[in-house]
């Protein structure tokens, strides 16, 4: 039994677009070990979606093989599929994906409701031990219209580990935020990481992914580069050098 989290050997990926195929992804390996903070990076175009898409377990590989903290995707039916998605990842979108008219704390006890074994309390102080995790144990009762981009953020960041998953999974997360936010957000990220959560963070910018241990650059649906980062920029350390905003 592999003690990785995930385990990625010779994966192609192909589509048919009327009579042509598409090779999205051609023959990618990769591992990602426990506690590690992993940036998958790649222009428009490299595979990146289609590779987030099938680390997710949102779609399967076309040949090669894909281990999920030991377990084979390519053998789960779609049933099976969405309760190891469900149990072993924790999804961070670039659009937070809230739900409008429903407080902070119900978002975040949402991937709870799928799991029949966990009562209404252990549900609701899962998810306040969450926010209070992202530093939004006062905004409980706040509706996402309520908060800020940042704050939103947060929250998909705590319902992302009410499950407490072997994987966070991040798309862009930051790429709808200012470059304050970001750098808080990646704060976030990188006191996560500390505490032992394994992070997977795909993104287009580099300046972001100088804040992770190790960087995987995807091109044309291959693995061009494969770095261990080794001068980690502080995120925390970044925010106090920016410039204070005036009040006006």
């Amino acid at each position: 039994m592999s003690n990785k989290i995930v385990s990625i050997h010779d994966l192609k990926r192909e589509f048919k677009m009327g009579v042509e195929i598409v090779r999205a992804l051609k023959g990618v390996s990769f591992d990602v070990e426990p506690g590690e903070f992993v940036t998958i990076m790649g222009s428009s175009g490299s595979g990146k979606t289609t590779m987030l898409n099938i680390l997710g377990c949102l779609d399967k590989p076309s040949e090669g093989s894909y281990l999920l903290d030991g377990v084979d995707v390519q053998k789960l039916s779609r049933n099976e599929l969405a309760v190891l998605r469900n149990h072993k990842i924790g999804f961070v979108f670039q659009a937070y994906n809230l739900l409008a008219r429903t407080s902070a704390l119900e978002n975040v006890e949402l991937p709870l409701l799928y799991n029949s074994s966990i009562s209404h309390k252990t549900r609701h102080e899962r998810a306040v031990k969450a926010l209070e995790a992202v530093k939004l144990g006062d905004r409980l009762d706040h509706l996402p219209n309520q908060l800020s981009g940042g704050q939103q953020q947060r929250v998909a960041i705590a319902r992302a580990l009410v499950n407490e998953p072997v994987m966070i999974l991040a798309d862009e997360a930051t790429g709808n935020l200012d470059t304050r936010t970001s750098y808080e957000i990646m704060a976030l990220f990188q006191e996560l990481n500390q505490q032992g959560k394994t992070i997977v963070f795909v993104t287009h910018e580099p300046d972001i992914a100088a804040f992770s241990s190790r960087t995987v650059t995807l091109k044309d649906g291959k693995v061009v580069k494969d770095s261990t980062n080794t001068q980690v920029r502080s995120a925390r350390e970044m925010l106090a050098q920016l410039p204070i905003a005036a009040d006006y």
